[in-house]
């Protein structure tokens, strides 16, 4: 019983703060929504991070010749005939 009456209490504080964020000036109801929106995009955004470091290397790879581009339809045929 006593978890049912936390819950009630959690979401009586909830519904406190949305209230009060709602009477915020517009300026800083976009701050709290950027910053809650931000938390949670944070894994998101480490794993944007950690493509855009592949992306890199990938493209280094192909500037300094270590690695030979392949056109996508030939990749594609390819993968078509392996499958069929």
């Amino acid at each position: 019983m006593q978890a049912a009456n936390w819950e009630r209490s959690k979401i009586m504080k909830t519904d406190d703060l949305i209230l009060e964020i709602q009477s915020l000036p517009v300026e800083e109801r976009a701050r709290v929504a950027d910053s809650v929106l931000r938390s949670l995009n944070q894994t998101a955004s480490e794993v944007d991070q950690k493509w855009t470091r592949l992306a890199t290397k990938r493209l280094q790879d192909i500037q300094t010749g270590s690695v030979k581009p392949v056109a996508a339809d030939v990749v594609f045929n390819e993968i078509w005939h392996r499958f069929r």
